[in-house]
């Protein structure tokens, strides 16, 4: 079984190596025995699907192309697949092994550990430990959310995605068509940055929000990609990192001290409550729901009722 997997792996990838055009399934299926012998349609798609995705596992880079007839073929251009010759010093080594070890909890832990194999065929030192002790940190990025590796992967083939995503005001979790950007990590949040397909317009999506699988379909984007510092930016402002205005908030005396932190001024009204000036971004409204009673918006109007909304929402469960 494995000696007949690894054949039709090795026979797939010859195929997308050796054609000077995209090859479409049904062509790929008549070059490849093993494809011949499926004993159907679905058969042979899902066997394709599972060999495509494994061979890009392995670091091939295959093209997806749609023709003017909406065709879609495959190829892998030699140039996407050729790497010049890699020498790493004692230093290089360690930093690589750095950021491998991030990943070794996370589910890229295997991906991070096949990497670094290759380095070692590609000329790594052979007394360079990249994952031995370079000083006192630890690093470490947590990746608990199922929706992270699918994402990750659409977000590297621009492949658009549908999920099921539960926004924090409403009761049941709406379906999303999005074509995803990059994945950003705050305050130990996971984002996803992308193109909303159903409102045309980007959004941000916590990845602790998505219920159910996330699933791939095929196709071109109908939006472009902004640029990296862009998307990092639209992610900041999303998490509440980038704010351009301030909020008037009633906060009890001796609650709420990681607001205070915050707090442009603070005045004392007596009573057992202080008046807070602090700055307003994306977000907010979630963050003073966690501390309930002890904090009264005073304004803006619209994030005092974005408060009441999420209140309503925790009572009704």
């Amino acid at each position: 079984m494995a000696i007949a997997k690894a054949e039709r792996l090795m026979n797939l990838a010859l195929c997308l190596l050796g054609t000077r055009r995209p090859l479409s399934k049904r062509e790929l299926r008549e070059s490849i025995e093993a494809y011949l012998e499926a004993g159907s349609d679905d058969s042979f798609n899902r066997m394709f699907e599972r060999d495509k995705d494994d061979l890009r596992e392995l670091g091939l880079v295959i093209e997806t192309v749609e023709n003017l007839d909406g065709e879609v073929g495959y190829l892998a251009r030699r140039d996407s697949n050729r790497l010049p010759p890699i020498t790493l010093d004692a230093e290089e080594a360690a930093a690589l092994g750095l950021a491998a070890k991030v990943w070794q909890q996370a589910r890229l832990a295997g991906a991070a550990s096949g990497a670094l194999q290759k380095l070692r065929a590609a000329g790594l030192p052979e007394d360079v430990d990249p994952y031995g002790s370079h000083g006192a940190l630890e690093p470490h990025i947590p990746v608990h959310e199922s929706a992270f590796e699918p994402l990750m992967l659409a977000c590297r083939d621009r492949r658009p995605v549908i999920f099921d995503y539960r926004k924090a005001t409403a009761a049941h979790p709406g379906t999303r068509h999005v074509e995803p950007w990059a994945l950003e990590c705050w305050r130990g949040h996971w984002y996803l940055a992308g193109w909303d397909r159903d409102r045309g317009a980007e959004r941000v999506f916590r990845l602790s929000r998505i219920t159910g699988k996330v699933r791939a379909r095929a196709g071109r984007y109908t939006a472009e990609v902004p640029d990296v510092v862009t998307v990092r930016e639209t992610v900041a402002g999303w998490a509440g990192e980038i704010t351009d205005r301030s909020a008037l908030i009633r906060l009890r005396s001796g609650a709420g001290y990681p607001l205070r932190a915050k707090a442009v001024s603070v005045r004392e009204l007596g009573g057992g409550w202080d008046e807070l000036e602090i700055p307003y971004g994306h977000g907010l409204d979630a963050w003073l729901v966690e501390f309930g009673p002890d904090v009264v918006v005073l304004e803006p109007t619209e994030l005092r009722a974005d408060v009441l909304d999420r209140l309503r929402a925790v009572a009704k469960g």
